[in-house]
């Protein structure tokens, strides 16, 4: 498979669209319910951004690595790229942290891209020494061990009160390891758990291998229906699974990374990507596969420079909020003013406001695509 696969940069491109949408409101206190998270067990339609990104990584990687190593690339030298893209995310994510005061004090240590580039350092020896059925036994092992160390090893929360098999915000094994790690520099809004925690990053390695298996099976041989009948197939399957998963055992949830959310996450981001392989590779009637393409263009163009314009996105919301054009109003609440004294509805000018982000992000993302600017890591 030598040449991109416009499916995959448009289902990363609706991926990152969504994700700018879902964390630039106008106001977080006014936000229609499938727009924020999950307050803890459950999900919404937010909690399946994240892992679409890592599933859809798992994919680019088979994809990336399987042709370098037909090109006559060795392991131990794709190894060690990744290992350095890996590492470039997380000093990004990183320095994202330190935006705008650099305190060492009071930095936050875990983030998005800092799990996303995890991911890619532990996933890589998996992708590169093992075949397919290996990755697989590599995802449900990873995914029994982080259950059974969640179930069932005894653990003190912030008080000192010990928990075995707790799932509750702060008490499970996860949160008192991010404590006793990187105590002080935990997400704020918890300061005793974190969602992006370093053990719930082991099931998002499960999330990324179920990418990289999909990845196989896109390389196959099989005709491109086949291909997306599959990818339906196996995305209900997965629906199913991760709900008996959580029924019987640890809970859908996104900040624990649980088993079952990984499992049903997965089952989504098969569905969706089969819609845009179905419209996009599989097709074969060609005036409807011109139309989808069409489309789609707005969502590939985001998709090129997905990573880029994630990062860059965060940046510019940091310093909406740092900036001021007062002493008592930042930028942010300056270019927002104005929405709110239309006399929108306060969620409806909340949403306006992100889609407005989007739409600014977009005209970054064109210009670079007119320019043949593609930023990769």
């Amino acid at each position: 498979m030598n040449q991109r696969m416009v499916s995959l940069d448009a289902f990363r491109g609706f991926t990152i669209a969504a994700m700018l949408l879902v964390n630039n409101p106008g106001d977080w206190g006014h936000l229609y319910g499938p727009l924020s998270h999950a307050k803890w067990d459950g999900w919404t339609v937010t909690d399946g951004i994240f892992p679409f990104f890592v599933f859809i990584s798992g994919i680019s990687m088979t994809l990336s690595l399987g042709r370098r190593a037909a090109l006559g690339d060795r392991p131990q030298d794709l190894l060690l790229q990744t290992f350095r893209r890996g590492g470039i995310i997380i000093g990004i994510g990183l320095l994202l942290n330190f935006t705008p005061a650099f305190d060492l004090a009071l930095v936050r240590i875990p983030g998005v891209l800092q799990r996303l580039g995890l991911c890619t350092i532990l996933t890589a020896p998996i992708v590169l020494y093992w075949q397919w059925r290996g990755q697989m036994l590599w995802l449900v092992g990873l995914l029994v061990a982080y259950s059974i160390v969640e179930l069932r090893v005894s653990v003190p929360d912030a008080q000192g009160v010990w928990h075995t098999g707790s799932l509750q915000p702060g008490e499970d094994v996860g949160a008192w390891l991010d404590r006793w790690l990187m105590d002080g520099h935990l997400w704020r809004s918890s300061k005793t758990w974190d969602p992006e925690g370093l053990l719930s990053t082991v099931p998002a390695v499960a999330s990324q291998l179920a990418g990289v298996i999909a990845g196989h099976w896109l390389a196959c041989k099989r005709k491109p229906i086949e291909k997306c009948v599959g990818l339906l197939v196996a995305g209900l399957s997965l629906l199913w699974i991760g709900q008996a998963v959580g029924a019987w055992s640890m809970p859908v949830n996104k900040s624990l990374w649980s088993p079952a959310y990984a499992i049903f996450m997965t089952g989504w981001a098969c569905l969706f990507f089969s819609v845009f392989f179905g419209l996009l590779e599989a097709v074969a009637y060609p005036p409807l596969r011109r139309m989808a393409t069409r489309l789609a263009t707005p969502l590939v163009i985001f998709g090129l420079n997905a990573l880029f314009l994630f990062a860059l996105s965060g940046l510019i919301a940091k310093m909406l909020s740092f900036i001021k054009v007062s002493p008592e109003l930042t930028l942010k609440a300056w270019l927002y003013t104005p929405i709110q004294t239309s006399g929108l509805d306060p969620v409806n000018g909340s949403l306006l406001f992100a889609v407005l982000f989007v739409v600014a992000m977009f005209a970054i993302a064109w210009a670079m695509w007119r320019r043949r600017w593609f930023v990769k890591v």
